[in-house]
């Protein structure tokens, strides 16, 4: 699964750390082995979700640089961005990359 996943794409979307005196990492026991972060499969599975947004995006985008040409791309996406944003259907991260592989598909 992991070879489809690009290599730019975040490895880890939601780190946790937990307070204390001593540093701790959260960390999920998955097959007798402390797992922290995302496994391959869960790194797939939100790659899989940001491409498709990010097909989608393309379309809203250009309805968007229709409806207001007189905006310049970069305002067109940072709209697209916002609304996104507001749906928080992905991380900081995740939406970093998905803005980069929008601008990428639209060719801007």
């Amino acid at each position: 699964m992991s070879q489809h996943v690009p290599e730019d794409f975040p490895r880890d979307a939601t780190p946790a750390s937990l307070a204390g005196a001593h540093p701790k990492l959260a960390g999920r026991l998955i097959d007798g082995k402390f797992v922290v972060g995302l496994t391959e499969e869960e790194r797939f599975e939100r790659w899989d979700i940001c491409e498709d947004l990010a097909q989608q995006l393309v379309g809203a985008a250009r309805r968007e640089a229709s409806k207001y040409p007189e905006n310049s791309r970069d305002v067109t996406l940072e709209r697209v961005r916002r609304g996104l944003e507001d749906k928080r259907w992905t991380s900081a991260v995740e939406t970093d990359w998905l803005m980069t592989r929008l601008r990428s598909l639209l060719e801007w």
